[in-house]
This record gives structure tokens, C-alpha cells and sequence, in this order.
């Protein structure tokens, strides 16, 4: 099948000619005629699978002309840079549509986002966040919203969204077309389909799990930070095919440690950036920018874009620290190996990331093969501040002896001990005794 079968306007033909996209993938294919019909969609991807054109062809097929200018698709989606790069595709797509799209998130100043908001809107990408700050001040309205799609929507959970979807959802008018896109089908994601949709199609197309065909997935044992840095610079320099090169970290500590250790090693023509959560909006767009470019070789990140970003071209993906969830290792390595072309993921391995490889190589039903470590490559015996052995002291606590048990310190008192002082109430004693009190009277030595 190719787009020329799809129910496609002549509009969007061209655009997808203008791109060189011909054939459609799995879940474009599946996705289009449900979303044509009007129902809704829950449609379980995993990452590289071509989800946003998946939802934007459809939803941009229907699109309408309004002369109000108030949008009529919302998108909503988990991260800053995903808004971006989600904008941009629809701006390529929309090339011959009369439609204005406008990507609204949080982190800069509102001004400029509420200008364009007035303006004019018909096709709105936005984080939940944002879109709740414009809509609670009335400087937008969603009156017009005939579809929402919420894209990465186990991730937006994960990040602890849940209170806004459910806010956004409850505002929006009752009669749309709901479009849900996830990697994993959770019990949460579950819960939204059950309160806010109305008999989802459930379309499914490469689950996670299934370790993409065109990746070739490798692994070295390495058993600290600083040999994990020397094996880094030994494939960078012995492997020239390592052009475009995504490395994943698990904290935002040892991507800034990483970087920092690395960077004077590198070549002059090498060129290496970092980016994660605690960077300033600027730096972060200008990393991928350079990295999408090629200006940049070697790309240091946490896992806040290894979920829904195209970053084409990405060589390899080196997972310089497997991750918790197993789930995130597809998304990782599903950042290479894009569009048909081949990828290749590098996973370090410690002793203490063992249970992370066995839940991983368990979620995909394949052994990630082991590869020797290079000749000649230095193994550091530093060790960094977490992973320096901690002496653990035990507790040992002294049982206290209950007194009802007896024993120790505690015994009966003997007889003559147990007597208790009572204050007296000689007053009223003598009331009773005499049916009067008795006073003592002053001798008058007048």
C-alpha cells in the first residue's frame, strides 16, 4: 500500500511528496480508517513506529475552515521538545492548507505564546501544563475542539500529569473524537480509556517489547563509571561509524559527570553537548538542534527525549547506564534506526545492572549478545562517590525488660513499700466524727 490508496487529499499528497514518504507504515496504515470513521483510538505503538503521521493524516484530512480562528485539534504532548518537533511536522504536512498551527509550553515567557494564541489558532500542540495556565486566565478557549490527542500519554503519567489531563478532558466539549497513543497499556492508561472514551478501537502495531529488526543490539561488562568513560572514548575513536552518537544516562548528575570527564578527551573536530530537565530551554532546543544538524557528534541526555523525538540519522544509541524500567530501553534504542535505515545500540553493563538486563532481555524475548572488551582498554579501579562501598553499622538494640515479665532492674515491691501517702482531710474528718469541724482557737493574751 502506498499514501495513493489512503482517502488523502490531493493537499497532503503533495506535502508527503515534497517529504519523499511514499509508504505508509503499520500503524499509519491501521490507524487512518478508524480515525476516518469518527471513533476512538487508543493505538499502542512502541517508539520509531511513525505514530505522529499515524494521527496528524487523518485528523488533517478532516480539518475544516472556520472563520473563528479557535482551535479545532488539540494535541497534547509530554515534553517541550516534543511540541517543537511536532509543530514542525505539521508545518511541513500543511504546506498547501490554508490552516495556522501553534505550539504552546512551559519554561518561557507566556507573552509571546498568548500573541499567537490571539492571533489564531487551528491546530494547537501544547503540555498540559501550558494549556491549563492560558485556559484558567481565559486567554483561550476550547470551545471548538472537535479532536484531542494525547501522544506518549504512559509517559505523561509517568511525569504526573494525570490531574491535568483529567481537568483538560472534563472542559473540553462533550461531543469530539478522542485519540490515545502510547507505548504500554497500563492500569492508568487503562482508567482514562474507561472514564473519558467511548468504545476506543484498540489498534496495536509493534508491541513493546519486540526488539526493532533493524537495530543490532550489543553489550560490554564494564564495572565502573571511569572504564565505562574509556571504553566511550575507545568505540568513538576505533569505530568510525559512530557519526551521530546518543548516549544515555541515568541521572542528571552523571549526564553533567559524563560530560564534564569526557569533553577534554575529545578531539578538536569532536563536538559533545548534554542535555536533561535542569538545563535552561535555550540550551536544551540548541543541543538538539546542533545534534539534529550534525554539528554536534556526541549527544549526552537523560531520558527526557527518549521518548517521541525524531532525531534522524542517529548512528548508534550507547546506554551508558541501562535504565530501571525496561520499557525505557526500547524507547532509548528506538531513537536510531529510524525510517528503514539500520541502527545499532551499545548497552554498558555492571554487576549491579544484572536485574535490569534480565527484566529487559525477559520484556523482549532476546539475549543481548556480549561482546569482549577491546584490546588494550584501561580498566580504572576510581571509584566515584556512589559507588564507593558504604559501610553499613548494625543496629544491634537492647530488648528492655517489660516489668510485668520481671527480671533486671524490675522486681516486686516488698509490703511496707506499697503503701501510698493520701493526703488527710482533717476537716472533714472532724465533721464526721464530731458534726462539726474543730478549729483551733488563739489563746487571748489580752
Amino acid at each position: 500500500m502506498t499514501f495513493q490508496d489512503l482517502n488523502l487529499n490531493k493537499q497532503l499528497l503533495n506535502a508527503l511528496d515534497d517529504l519523499g514518504l511514499t509508504t505508509p507504515t503499520t500503524i499509519q496504515e491501521k490507524v487512518f480508517s478508524v480515525v476516518m470513521s469518527g471513533r476512538d483510538v487508543c493505538g499502542i505503538a512502541q517508539t520509531g513506529t511513525g505514530k505522529t503521521l499515524a494521527y496528524l493524516l487523518p485528523c488533517l484530512r478532516h480539518y475544516q475552515f472556520s472563520k473563528e480562528k479557535l482551535p479545532q485539534l488539540l494535541i497534547l504532548v509530554p515534553t517541550r521538545e516534543l511540541v517543537v518537533q511536532v509543530v514542525d511536522t505539521i508545518k511541513q504536512l500543511s504546506t498547501y492548507l490554508n490552516l495556522t498551527v501553534v505550539g504552546i509550553y512551559g519554561g518561557v515567557n507566556t507573552k509571546t505564546q498568548i500573541a499567537e494564541v490571539q492571533a489564531g489558532v487551528d491546530v494547537l500542540v501544547a503540555t498540559p501544563g501550558r494549556l491549563i495556565d492560558l485556559t484558567s486566565v481565559g486567554v483561550l478557549k476550547l470551545k471548538n475542539v472537535k479532536r484531542i490527542v494525547i501522544d506518549e500519554v504512559d509517559e505523561m503519567l509517568n511525569l504526573g500529569f494525570r490531574p491535568q489531563l483529567t481537568r483538560i478532558l472534563d472542559v473540553l466539549p462533550p461531543k469530539r473524537q478522542n485519540l490515545l497513543f502510547s507505548a504500554t497499556l497500563s492500569e492508568e492508561v487503562e482508567g482514562l480509556l474507561d472514564s473519558y472514551f467511548v468504545n476506543p478501537v484498540r489498534v496495536e502495531a509493534a508491541p513493546v517489547g519486540t526488539p526493532l529488526q533493524n537495530i543490532d543490539q550489543t553489550a560490554y561488562a564494564v564495572p565502573n563509571f571511569h572504564s565505562k568513560v574509556n571504553l566511550l572514548e575507545a568505540l568513538l575513536y576505533r569505530n568510525t561509524d559512530l557519526s551521530r552518537v546518543l548516549v544515555f544516562t541515568a541521572t542528571k548528575q552523571l549526564a553533567d559527570d559524563l560530560f564534564e570527564v569526557l569533553q577534554p578527551r575529545l578531539k578538536d573536530e569532536d563536538t559533545i553537548t548534554v542535555i536533561h530537565s535542569n538545563k535552561s530551554q535555550n540550551h536544551r532546543f540548541e543541543s538538539v538542534q546542533q545534534f539534529q544538524t550534525g554539528h554536534c557528534r556526541v549527544l549526552i541526555a537523560t531520558d527526557i527525549i527518549a521518548r517521541g523525538l525524531d532525531i534522524a540519522d542517529v548512528s548508534h544509541v550507547i546506554n551508558f547506564d541501562l535504565p530501571e524500567e525496561p520499557e525505557t530501553y526500547i524507547h532509548r534504542i528506538g531513537r536510531t534506526g529510524r525510517a528503514d535505515k539500520r541502527g545499532t545500540a551499545i548497552s554498558f553493563i555492571t554487576d549491579g545492572d544484572q536485574d535490569y538486563q534480565a527484566a529487559i532481555e525477559s520484556l523482549m524475548n532476546y539475549a543481548i549478545p556480549l561482546l569482549p572488551l577491546p584490546k588494550g582498554l584501561i580498566i580504572s579501579d576510581e571509584l566515584t562517590e556512589h559507588e564507593q562501598p558504604k559501610v553499613v553499622m548494625k543496629n544491634v538494640g537492647v530488648k528492655p525488660t517489660r516489668p510485668e515479665e520481671g527480671g533486671g532492674a524490675y522486681h516486686d515491691k516488698i509490703d511496707k513499700n506499697k503503701k501510698v501517702n493520701v493526703r488527710r482531710d482533717y476537716e472533714a474528718e472532724k465533721r464526721r466524727k464530731y458534726g462539726k469541724p474543730i478549729r483551733k482557737t488563739r489563746p487571748n493574751n489580752g
